[in-house]
């Protein structure tokens, strides 16, 4: 059956491609997408101005940047090569020409030359939306589209090889290619997926959670009881009823005295307390010995549950030796070494199911038998009814009676000899091994000519708009709507994105749009070095990803403005966080709103957040260059290019014998020299700005530790303004709003198209920002703009031999 599967996933893959509803065919204008500026002055003031600032370098003579603007007409160079004058503008909107040094213009005649040039641009562009022809699902629209079809929550990790990103995100298309071996991991996930489904899963299967090696369990980790602290939390697929095996392990750091209690609990419900002294094999009171474990075998439901091992927190007496303590119990810091007071819990394994049972009911029973016969009359019609209530689900779109047929005949045949259920499974197998289910294709009108464009069908809408917000699949509303060809009304249009943006499914825009394009998924790869920064541990490491999660939520969800990115007055902490942010009256593990007062100015919007902080450094210090280039890229859109070969460390920049270096000092030095000085004068100010920020987000006052030599963050930038910290780089760039903004454009676009944005895409992209500064550039407005702009409901056909092979 396995192999059958596989077969025609491998068989269908080609055909679906010239599968589904047919497209209306529209042309329409320009206009439509763009919407310019008026074309204002002819050119003569912009053309002095690039005599005056520009042709000293860009000339015929030195052509800098193999550039010349001597000579070059204006009025027609610019409208007719938007691919180059792109390039201008997007560092213009930036500030970094002319270069760091050089005369510049006054900013508001700064500013009139890079609109004119824009709508020069926007006045000729001619609509382009792209085209994606073929878009697999990727492990986390597969696991999320596996939860909304079946209720059914799955580790997808589990089960597919990672995805390759490309553009920054991992949903791009052009990166999420198609294999044979690809395939036959996606039928053997159907396999497994469909038996968790109908609750018929006999194999036991082991899974082991290991605590990051600079785990620190002193204190209540978020979601166990109050009264409890250290331990570990997972979330663990139960694949049917049954009894599983729990084993747990400890390790102890030094000598221990006194009794312990560890509970086992399951959804918060305590399952099993176990005494200390009951540990198997072991001595808890030898010298830096580790530990026996403890296990338990007891029935659990199916289903996703979050397991919880955690100490009762029943000891609080003071430490005695004199050696001061740090956040991060793992190192060893103190005098005596490897003291620690508390024992810690460093594994848990789960096995099972044993003796596995098929559950009555279960979330993903109920999702799935809509209808449940009563005689063998009955079986067929119920069986029709459910499978085809899954697969318009799963196809997005409404089921074909060939779709149906050939669905009924895998059913069939797992009825052969077994019961109705094992019918059904072999159904929902095929299903989610369907190509129609894993690959997200657009059908190209046939009565088109190759290069027109066209408007996408609704249904095609529904999946770009689910995927999108949701990286899911559309839900029953949106097929509906679809289906009657409603949706692509912009007045049922606009009320749908705003349902799905308040639906708890655009969580999917924290945990993959926002944790992409702010590096947040590096944070787990990020470990300054220990001595160096005792007070760095893994909750730390969550927190400063929560906070950021939380921050980005708020813009999202309280429909903000989404220049709060840069000057939000608020933040998220709990007692961990809190405590190395210095916020005074923070207890417990849950995260809260507060409010930053002039005393912690400097922790406002990304700028100050622990995550961008420490992704941006290297494991023994901060690194200005990153910090510089982070900004370059993130908030002004301008990413440098990739630095010459072998540059040397800055660890190898000396200056003058037995003169201790600060970091700005040595990274000075580091770049007096050609081929480095051009670029590291644009970004290296800019990380300078932050030097009061530690490896690990801390604010400190001087390099090198208490008798180290004070921080001077004070820098002149790229485009002469004059700053002194964080504050004043926030406000610098605040300058450049409008080209933030148009950055955090671009990346939804990404994100939301699932292909890189071109030149041709700056003018929509333009006027999608100009239409969000009338709402105060709120989140919703932004979102609204690239769902209703052409590159989002339209696409340009291809050759037959491209489209439709």
């Amino acid at each position: 059956m396995k192999n059958r599967l596989f077969v025609g996933c491998v068989v269908m893959v080609s055909a679906v491609l010239g599968y589904g509803q047919a497209a209306r065919p529209q042309t329409p204008s320009p206009g439509t997408a763009v919407a310019p500026a008026s074309s204002g002055a002819s050119g003569t003031a912009q053309r002095a101005l690039l005599d005056q600032y520009c042709v000293t370098c860009h000339n015929d003579r030195t052509r800098r940047a193999n550039l010349s603007l001597e000579k070059l007409d204006l009025t027609t160079h610019v409208g007719g090569n938007p691919q180059f004058w792109e390039k201008v503008v997007r560092k213009l909107r930036a500030g970094v020409m002319p270069p760091p040094g050089m005369r510049r213009p006054d900013f508001a005649a700064y500013t009139a030359l890079t609109e004119w040039l824009e709508t020069e641009i926007d006045r000729k562009a001619k609509l382009n939306p792209g085209t994606v022809v073929l878009h697999r699902l990727n492990r986390a629209e597969y696991a999320n589209a596996v939860r909304d079809l079946l209720d059914l929550e799955i580790d997808p990790a589990t089960l597919l090889p990672p995805d390759d990103s490309s553009r920054g995100f991992d949903n791009v298309a052009g990166s999420l290619g198609l294999s044979p071996t690809l395939l036959e991991s996606y039928a053997n996930a159907a396999g497994k997926i469909a038996r968790m489904a109908v609750g018929y899963w006999k194999t036991p299967t082991e899974r082991t959670y290991i605590a990051p090696s600079d785990t620190s369990q002193e204190y209540q980790i978020e979601g166990q009881p109050f009264g409890t602290r250290g331990g570990m939390v997972v979330t663990h697929v139960f694949p049917a009823d049954g009894e599983y095996k729990f084993s747990l392990k400890e390790f102890v750091l030094g000598p221990y005295v006194g009794d312990e209690q560890l509970e086992l609990n399951i959804d918060g419900e305590r399952v099993q307390l176990f005494e200390w002294n009951n540990l198997k094999g072991g001595n808890p009171g030898a010298d830096g010995d580790t530990g026996g474990g403890l296990e338990l075998t007891v029935p659990v439901k199916a289903g996703t549950h979050r397991v919880g091992v955690t100490f009762l927190a029943t000891n609080f007496r003071p430490s005695l030796d004199l050696a001061r303590h740090y956040a991060r119990s793992t190192l060893e810091n103190s005098r005596i070494a490897g003291f620690s007071n508390y024992p810690e819990v460093g594994l848990l394994r789960i096995q099972g199911p044993f003796s596995a049972e098929r559950p009555a009911s279960s979330r993903s029973m109920r999702k799935v038998f809509t209808c449940r016969p009563s005689n063998a009359t009955q079986e067929e019609p119920c069986a029709k009814e459910i499978i085809s209530t899954l697969a318009r689900r799963a196809y997005r779109r409404p089921v074909t009676a060939e779709d149906l047929e050939g669905l009924m005949t895998f059913y069939q045949e797992g009825r052969k000899g077994a019961t109705f259920e094992d019918g059904i499974e072999i159904a929902i197998r095929r299903v989610l091994a369907s190509p129609q289910f894993l690959v997200r294709v657009e059908k190209e009108p046939s009565n088109l000519a190759t290069g027109q464009t066209y408007r996408i069908s609704d249904l095609e809408l529904a999946s770009r708009l689910s995927f999108f917000l949701w990286s899911s699949i559309p839900d029953d509303e949106l097929i509906n709507l679809a289906s009657q060809g409603r949706l692509s009304n912009a007045a049922v249009l606009e009320q749908q994105v705003k349902r799905m943006l308040a639906d708890s499914r655009s969580e999917a825009l924290v945990s993959n749009f926002a944790a992409q394009w702010l590096y947040l998924r590096n944070l787990k790869a990020t470990s300054p070095v220990a001595t160096s920064y005792p007070d760095w541990d893994d909750q730390l490491r969550q927190a400063f990803r929560r906070e950021t999660e939380l921050l980005f939520d708020s813009v999202v969800h309280e429909d903000r403005n989404v220049l709060d990115f840069l000057t939000a007055n608020y933040t998220f902490v709990n007692d961990r966080l809190a405590k190395h942010y210095g916020i005074p009256n923070v207890y417990g593990s849950q995260f809260r709103r507060v409010t930053l007062g002039p005393e912690l100015d400097y922790r406002r919007g990304l700028l100050g957040k622990g995550s961008v902080l420490a992704i941006t450094s290297v494991p023994d210090r901060n690194s200005p260059v990153k910090r510089g280039v982070w900004i370059l890229d993130n908030i002004l859109g301008t990413p440098p290019p990739e630095p010459p070969p072998n540059v040397p460390p800055l660890e190898d920049t000396t200056g003058e014998p037995g003169k201790i270096l600060t970091v700005r000092e040595k990274q000075t030095l580091h770049r007096k020299n050609e081929p480095c000085a051009s670029c590291h004068k644009l970004f290296d100010p800019m990380g300078f700005a932050l030097e009061n920020f530690s490896a690990d987000g801390s604010w400190r006052t001087k390099d090198g530790g208490d008798g180290g030599v004070p921080i001077d963050a004070a820098v002149e930038l790229h485009d002469g303004q004059l700053v002194n910290g964080p504050a004043g780089l926030r406000q610098a760039l605040l300058r450049y709003s409008p080209q933030f903004v148009r950055m955090v454009t671009e990346k939804l676009m990404t994100y939301g198209l699932g292909r890189g944005i071109e030149y041709y895409d700056m003018p929509v992209i333009r006027s999608i920002v100009r239409d969000a500064s009338r709402n105060n550039y709120r989140f919703s407005s932004i979102v609204l703009g690239i769902v209703k702009s052409a590159p989002f409901q339209m696409r340009v056909k291809l050759e037959e031999s491209a489209g439709n092979n």
